[in-house]
């Protein structure tokens, strides 16, 4: 039942007089007695003592680079708002990455504002305070707390994200009001965005996300812990996946992507994109979401899936396994490929090389393959600088990783796919071969075989870190690593 379905008579006309010529001026059906009721008796709730967020110092540091990127300008980040999903029902609420990545809080409606002042920027968080309990706010909307939960007041928020906060509904106006220079990240907050109107420009707009996102290029050790974090819990959830194969088969592949969900919602905060749980010849659609086929012994099963934690940061990580737990004589000639064109990927990855190098690396060991079991004519260098391969690997090798499974998007060229590799910077590698059920260029009993294996590479001083090297890769490896956990 909503709340105007509870509080609303079901026959107004039929309303006691009382009710009907009520003095408080709150919603239907509600009396003066129960509006008095509702304003007092309630415990203090307070939280003191608070300590400030574990990367404080961190989001503290981005905004120090954030301001001394724009001096005298006025910067403002909206986390966004909740949508709607149907009817009077919402989406599950995720704050914008460049708020999250400045502040660390993750509520709707959200704003941080950098002000221009002599010497850098006064920073201010506007956030929704407490229900306001002596207005009925608490009870009687659809989001005060009552029926949505507590919030933070802005004294306890200013303690746990070292912002001072102040309330967000005041903020359009103060908005409107701004002299001078402005920047808004878009797309996030139309309220926001309508108050800036005529002082933003889309140029200038961009060019503030682009910072943002080239600044999330390099992470700092907390960024990788979390990253590990969400690595390990994405290791258990791939153990929990083969654990219940039989279970699969007996259903369909919304078992495997509901195994791993719970994985993901017990140890994180949510899948960190739509797990592919793909078997059979569905692991040849890049994005099969959909996961409403079968699971049957003897194919394989493409599962592509990340665990992203209460920070929002996700792994990405993809096996492909024999469902039966043992691969087929075709299975493991693709799969093996596959797999040497992975490692030929990862030791491309190194300080200093060029950020395309472990994607070249990749394509040539599958060009290499294709060309030596006669699915295309060669030589080598002919079908790469012809892109022929690509009939078959169909996408590229890698991408940066991070607060967003494709993270740093609004990064330019020159700074991502055409820059270097250095320390801190995390990307996955992920070559693959996919032959489609009905491609006709390729012998019978490759068709309907997609093979894709993919980790999370931390880019060191002295070369790289697999994150997820707690998943085994090699074909015999994968092989008695799923038996044991069948057996157990």
């Amino acid at each position: 039942m909503t709340v105007a379905e509870e509080l609303t008579p079901e026959n107004p006309d039929e309303a006691e007089e009382p009710i009907k010529q009520r003095k408080n001026g709150l919603y239907p059906g509600v009396s003066d007695e129960l509006a008095d009721s509702m304003k007092s008796g309630w415990a203090d709730t307070a939280l003191r003592g608070l300590e400030p967020i574990a990367q404080a110092a961190e989001t503290a540091a981005r905004r120090a680079a954030l301001s001394a990127r724009f001096p005298g300008e006025r910067l403002v980040i909206p986390a966004g708002n909740l949508k709607t999903r149907s009817n009077d029902t919402e989406y599950a609420f995720r704050a914008s990455v460049e708020y999250a990545y400045l502040t660390g809080n993750q509520t709707e409606d959200g704003v941080l504002v950098l002000e221009p002042v002599t010497g850098g920027h006064r920073e201010t968080i506007y956030l929704l305070p407490r229900s306001d309990r002596e207005n009925g706010e608490f009870w009687l909307s659809g989001q005060g707390e009552l029926w949505v939960g507590r919030r933070h007041s802005l004294t306890e928020s200013e303690a746990l994200y070292g912002i001072p906060a102040s309330d967000v509904r005041e903020l359009a106006d103060t908005l409107r009001e701004a002299t001078g220079p402005v920047r808004v990240v878009r797309g996030y907050d139309a309220g926001v965005e309508a108050a800036l109107t005529d002082k933003v420009t889309a140029e200038r707009d961009a060019e503030l996300r682009t910072f943002l996102s080239e600044a999330r290029l390099v992470k700092d050790d907390f960024e990788v812990g979390e990253l590990q974090k969400a690595v390990d819990s994405t290791v258990r959830g791939f153990e929990d996946v083969v654990r219940v194969l039989d279970k699969a088969e007996a259903t369909s592949e919304r078992y495997i992507e509901g195994t791993f969900f719970l994985r993901a919602r017990v140890e994180g905060n949510d899948v960190g994109y739509g797990t592919i749980a793909a078997a059979g010849p569905h692991a040849c659609t890049l994005h099969w979401v959909r996961n409403d086929g079968p699971v049957r012994s003897g194919d394989l099963l493409l599962l592509d899936a990340g665990v992203e934690t209460h920070t929002y940061y996700t792994a990405d990580v993809t096996r492909t396994l024999p469902v039966n737990g043992r691969f087929s004589e075709i299975q493991r000639k693709i799969y093996d490929a596959v797999y040497d064109a992975q490692e030929a990927g990862i030791a491309a990855v190194s300080a200093g090389a060029k950020y395309r190098d472990f994607h070249d690396a990749a394509q040539r060991v599958l060009t290499e393959r294709l060309v030596e079991w006669g699915l295309v004519e060669g030589p080598v260098e002919r079908v790469l600088e012809l892109g022929l391969q690509r009939r078959w690997t169909l996408h590229g090798t890698g991408h940066m990783l991070g607060m967003d499974v494709h993270d740093c998007a609004a990064a330019r060229v020159e700074s991502y796919v055409d820059g270097t590799l250095e320390p801190g910077m995390v990307l996955t590698v992920e070559p693959g071969l996919y032959f489609q059920a009905d491609d006709l260029t390729v012998p019978e009993e490759y068709r309907g075989i997609g093979v894709r294996i993919e980790d999370d590479i931390l880019v060191t001083a002295d070369g790289n870190r697999n994150l997820s090297a707690g998943l085994p890769r090699e074909s015999g490896e994968v092989e008695s690593w799923m038996a044991a956990l069948l057996q157990g």
